[in-house]
């Protein structure tokens, strides 16, 4: 078998076998296949496709060139949560800990944010002393103690999936949908979840900004996990306005707080409280969305959820005080006002431009090994839909340095109108494993 022949193949729009698949991975992991082949190989994907089969295949593959972690310890139905990453996407802090009062544990590894989407191990490492670096037997007595951890994830899961990443980013095979689906589910399936619950972002501020897209990602990975045996749901949810009033590592944080303490913004709390009801469902826990999700409401309501996320904090060495002062995270030096320059209704804010904003100010990375300050970021204090006078605060910036052009900047995220804007959904779709 050579790589050469399986590229070929490839390009000429056939399918390859299972083997052939296992092949050009696990070689290429091994060093054995040159980058330039493995990026030829990429390129005949992005344009001829792959089947279901083949991207099971593929993603299966890239599960197998890693560890594996053996989550066979924890009691109970592991279900995993994966968001394909928005802005102000703060749900992980919100849902973990409702669904772990619930009784159902959550055994989860997390990413870092990259470009303008935030991740959920940067702004838990803004609670001081929190440690997102578990040994995996301590991994597994945490969740067996308290129903949760949330981790890091290691090096070694899918090493495919980072050598494959990163010759994709450089030659323009990123948003291919079989490389896609297959990069996130071979790292879910990888970290030893028994299911997942899938957040497939669409919008300006998604990686699929067109919906038509997101669909098709979204049921590419729902068939993935249904080849691999792992039951799968995925929501379809609009990421045109920032999701949340926060967007920035220690904002996020505070925001998860007040939305656990039943002070949260609509989107955010609503769309928690669906994604987790998805979880316990799954799970085996509740027998229907509409019993879940009315369980998830007492949690909220009772501040169960809270108090799991102070267990969470204490057990992984933060300060749990940081729930009941907030003042202990990371604060910024500087607060801006940035107010509207004429009245009307907010028709839109751009996520996208928000996010990248708060990259600029240096709550993101622009390679995976920069250095992110935890404190900076926008709170908005107006959302999409909202009638709004001259002079009116429509954000607050969060900085350590004066502002200059990002005064105006923020102003540019917002597009007004003098009626009100058509209704966007929340959640556009729900995708199960009959619908592909």
């Amino acid at each position: 078998m050579r790589a050469y022949d399986l590229i070929l193949k490839k390009r000429n729009g056939m399918e390859l076998s299972s083997a052939e698949i296992e092949f050009m991975i696990s070689k290429y992991t091994e060093g054995l296949v040159a980058d330039y082949q493995m990026a030829a190989f990429c390129m005949a994907v992005y344009f001829q496709g792959m089947n279901p089969r083949e991207t099971a295949d593929l993603t299966l593959a890239m599960a197998n060139s890693g560890k594996k972690y053996d989550l066979s310890g924890i009691s109970g139905t592991i279900i995993d949560k994966h968001s394909t990453g928005g802005v102000g996407d703060t749900t992980t802090l919100i849902v973990a800990p409702l669904v772990a009062s619930c009784g159902v544990p959550v055994a989860k590894m997390s990413g870092r944010g990259l470009g303008h989407t935030g991740g959920t191990i940067d702004k838990l490492e803004s609670i001081p002393g929190f440690t997102c670096e578990l040994e995996q037997n301590a991994f597994i007595d945490q969740v067996n103690a308290i129903k949760i951890s949330i981790i890091s994830q290691s090096e070694i899961i899918a090493p495919a999936d980072r050598l494959l990443y990163a010759l994709r980013d450089v030659t323009a095979t990123v948003d291919s949908i079989p490389l896609i689906a297959s990069s996130i589910m071979s790292k879910k399936i990888a970290a030893g979840g028994d299911g997942f619950v899938l957040d497939v972002k669409t919008g300006s501020g998604a990686f699929m900004p067109k919906r038509e897209q997101a669909i098709r990602l979204a049921k590419t990975m729902v068939s993935i996990g249904r080849e691999a045996g792992k039951p799968t749901v995925a929501l379809i949810t609009d990421m045109e306005q920032p999701l949340g009033y926060t967007i920035g590592n220690a904002l996020e944080v505070r925001e998860a707080i007040q939305t656990l303490a039943g002070e949260g913004a609509w989107d955010l709390t609503e769309l928690c409280l669906r994604i987790g009801a998805e979880m316990l469902v799954l799970a085996g826990h509740s027998q229907t969305d509409a019993e879940a999700y009315q369980l998830l409401q007492e949690k909220l309501k009772s501040k169960a959820g809270l108090f799991k996320l102070r267990e969470l904090i204490s057990s992984q060495g933060g300060n749990p005080n940081v729930i009941d002062d907030l003042s202990i995270l990371p604060q910024a030096q500087y607060q801006t006002f940035v107010k509207s320059e004429r009245s009307g209704y907010i028709k839109k804010i751009d996520a996208l431009k928000i996010g990248k904003l708060v990259m600029q100010l240096g709550a993101g990375r622009q390679k995976k090994d920069s250095t992110i300050d935890l404190s900076v970021g926008i709170e908005l204090k107006q959302k999409a839909g909202a009638y709004i006078q001259q002079d009116q605060v429509l954000a607050v910036v969060h900085s350590n340095q004066p502002l200059s052009t990002e005064y105006a900047d923020v102003l540019d995220c917002f597009t007004f109108s003098q009626s009100p804007p058509r209704y966007q959904p929340l959640i556009w779709q729900k995708i199960t494993q009959e619908d592909v």
